[in-house]
């Protein structure tokens, strides 16, 4: 699949991608190729009105460029490729809805910038988890969810597991919701706002998060430096008030850190 790319541009008046510490590509260059999934509304998305690339991630991505004095490259490529196009150079860091997970670190180092929590919700209102037991939920399984669903299930179903049905995706996971193919479906909780916003009444929380995790951005270990002018950048766009502006745009508030995380644990 070929990819392709949107690209914001940087000002002229900001410093200059060399003053950063970023590495010598990037500082020569002045350009950040950030590897994007666009179909998880709200953090990436298809603006149906334009087709333009949208959403908190891409805003908040194009934030930290300009604090960085560089363009950022969105190039649109398959979630199972994004690993792998980053510890192989093809782009420079990963900002696509990605959660920061045990398993990731050991090849990606993983910078913390939102709360996130695996979420159940149907169209039926239903008043409490337990009531999954032995139905049937989906979830997308290019994600972690299958199998947090699977281990809640064997914490708290004892002999009705949950059938737990992988999808395409998040969006295809609530379409077979909503033509009753499955019970209940699965997503992260920063999410379901926009969704339950876009279709007034249509789908139910169902309980609380029962996960706790952080979407993270994405490197490849074999140079920190653009990780760790990031993480500063990041920092930046806390203390000037931009990350609390965008979070309020994008409905997000209740999903803020208060720290950058780096790979689980406080930024250094």
């Amino acid at each position: 699949m070929a990819a392709t790319a949107c690209t914001a541009q940087a000002p002229d008046n900001l410093a200059s991608a060399s003053d950063g510490g970023l590495p010598p590509k990037i500082a020569e260059s002045k350009t950040v190729v950030i590897g994007n999934v666009p179909n998880y509304p709200p953090l990436e998305f298809k603006d149906p009105s334009t087709n333009k690339l949208t959403g908190f991630d891409i805003d908040l991505g194009n934030a930290v460029g300009k604090q960085l004095g560089v363009t950022m490259k969105w190039q649109e490529t398959s979630f199972e490729q994004l690993q792998s196009a980053v510890t192989t150079g093809r782009i420079d860091m990963i900002l696509s809805g990605m959660s920061d997970l045990p398993e990731r670190r050991k090849t990606l180092d993983l910078v913390g910038y939102l709360s996130s929590g695996a979420q159940f919700f149907s169209t039926s209102e239903i008043d409490d988890p337990k009531r999954l037991c032995g139905k049937t939920v989906g979830a997308s399984r290019r994600t972690s969810f299958p199998g947090e669903i699977k281990k809640w299930s064997e914490e708290n179903c004892g002999g009705k597991a949950i059938k737990v049905v992988g999808t395409e995706g998040s969006a295809d996971a609530r379409t077979q919701l909503t033509q009753g193919r499955v019970d209940a479906a699965v997503q992260g909780s920063e999410t379901l706002p926009y969704i339950f916003e876009q279709d007034p009444g249509k789908f139910h929380l169902i309980g609380e998060p029962f996960t706790e995790v952080h979407q993270a951005m994405g490197f490849g270990k074999q140079d920190p430096r653009l990780r760790d002018a990031v993480i500063k950048a990041l920092r930046a766009l806390q203390q000037d008030g931009t990350y609390a502006s965008l979070l309020d745009k994008w409905g997000l508030k209740d999903n803020a850190i208060k720290q950058v995380t780096l790979n689980g644990t406080a930024a250094p």
